[in-house]
């Protein structure tokens, strides 16, 4: 029987309706250009406050047959580095198949674990999938759950080679990668600006080790540094030269409290 992932925050970060839950989404894609992005860096809050900027993201990727997918581990469960290797991911949506031959193939280097535990209840990978199935058709995932507690050397070597992982099967699979992540956490937005761009000035330059260097510094929170680390990696290895970003938003603009707020931001790739 093969195994399924259930959604963990539908009903909650987005609509379990499937009839609402898509017209939210045509609602935000509608906004947003399409593009030929291989890469992104897209938020994962709910829908109400990253929404936009999830569309940005999502709509800036060219079609692919996987997505691979990061995310950081918010829950602390499973394995630093874990990817789901075989079965489907529900939504409202329809079912994703897993790209298994890519997932065993990255397991068998070393640089991941096979774990699904770490992806139970997780959120940050899931809130991509509605934007993908709105956007293109036909297509599977490698969902690759990272827990990132530290900015250690070993971490980001960790990274570095995964990144490299996926490049080279980027030159014989046809893929896409997300990053997912939101930037700044629950601080003023003047300050949230300022270390945001210290950090968005590492990634546009793919200065892998700054950018850890840099938010340790700054006691930064951007929750998916890892998988943002990952997706600099293999741009680097791809060539990937032409990274911009695409839309910016924080809770503030729907809260309207900017004494406190978290930020997001879609970056492409190409």
């Amino acid at each position: 029987m093969e195994e399924i992932r259930y959604p963990a925050v539908a009903g909650a970060f987005y609509e379990d309706d499937k009839s609402k839950l898509s017209s939210t989404i045509d609602n935000f894609i509608k906004e947003t250009k399409p593009g030929k992005n291989i890469g992104v860096v897209s938020p994962h809050a709910g829908y109400v406050y990253s929404g936009k900027t999830a569309a940005a993201a999502i709509n800036s990727l060219k079609g692919a047959k996987t997505f691979i997918i990061l995310g950081p581990n918010h829950t602390g469960i499973g394995a630093q580095f874990s990817v789901m290797c075989k079965g489907v991911w529900r939504t409202p949506l329809g079912e994703i198949k897993i790209d298994d031959d890519i997932a065993f193939h990255l397991e068998k280097t070393g640089v991941v674990d096979n774990d699904s535990m770490a992806h139970l209840n997780e959120h940050s990978i899931e809130v991509q999938l509605p934007f993908l199935q709105k956007k293109f058709k036909g297509f599977s995932i490698v969902p690759i759950s990272i827990l990132n507690i530290d900015y250690s050397a070993n971490l980001l070597e960790k990274c570095i080679e995964l990144g490299k992982r996926i490049a080279e099967i980027a030159k014989k699979k046809d893929i896409n990668i997300v990053a997912s992540s939101d930037f700044s956490h629950y601080i003023a937005l003047e300050e949230a600006k300022e270390k945001d761009s210290k950090a968005v000035e590492n990634i546009l330059s793919l200065d892998i080790k700054n950018f850890f260097a840099v938010l340790e510094t700054m006691d930064a929170s951007v929750c998916g540094y890892a998988p943002i680390a990952v997706l600099m990696s293999a741009a680097k290895e791809m060539g990937l030269n032409t990274i911009e970003i695409l839309h910016e938003s924080s809770s503030g603009d729907v809260l309207r409290n900017y004494r406190s707020v978290v930020t997001y931001k879609a970056i492409g790739f190409r």
